[in-house]
């Protein structure tokens, strides 16, 4: 069963509708028996970076994140909930993350249209399983301002956006997409699919 945390931010509903679209389970839960007894963890999120980081420490959940995936579960961040997994985000002053990976998160360069929102391409950047079931240049659905600045060897793949911006992440069981797969359509739900046979 995987865990999709709900700690009051995040697309819960159409999360938890894509992972049954693949025919696995998933329950939407803030308990933290339910999340530590769960085959792998999900952690979304929308909105400000401050305000999850807040959240999710009001219910302790952002240690119980850490610990689980300290102890080897696979954990996937997506959107907001990829960007909390850096050290640190500059969104609206300066934020501590929970430092599962290594980078900051800053505003997309200035020139941009902002927010970042539709339909832009993977560009592989390594090997990952995630990616299993989908292609390199495949399309993927992305609604946000402020991007991931991590080293390359933690970047799983990019999307070009004006500027080559982090699209995607890995560091061993810690996955992030920048993307919404539950938004993605079938390229979303294989990536979905992939991470369920973690």
């Amino acid at each position: 069963m995987t865990a999709i945390i709900d700690y009051g931010v995040g697309n819960l509903f159409s999360l938890k509708c894509s992972f049954g679209a693949v025919g696995a389970g998933a329950e939407v839960t803030g308990d933290p028996e339910k999340i530590r007894a769960a085959d792998r963890i999900i952690l979304p999120g929308v909105g400000a970076f401050g305000d999850a980081t807040e959240k999710l420490s009001e219910r302790g959940l952002d240690k119980l994140v850490i610990e689980e995936a300290e102890r080897g579960k696979p954990l996937l961040g997506i959107c907001l909930g990829m960007q909390l997994l850096f050290d640190k985000s500059f969104e609206y002053g300066e934020h501590m993350g929970l430092g599962l990976i290594p980078g900051e998160v800053k505003p997309i360069p200035a020139g941009l249209k902002i927010p970042h929102i539709g339909w832009n391409a993977l560009e592989f950047n390594k090997k990952t399983p995630l990616f299993k079931y989908i292609k390199d240049g495949d399309h993927a659905y992305f609604v946000h301002s402020y991007y991931a600045d991590c080293p390359d060897n933690f970047v799983s793949a990019y999307t070009e956006y004006g500027a080559r911006l982090t699209a995607s992440v890995e560091s061993g069981n810690v996955f992030g997409c920048q993307f919404h797969p539950e938004k993605s359509g079938d390229v979303g739900l294989n990536i979905l699919r992939a991470f369920c046979e973690l």
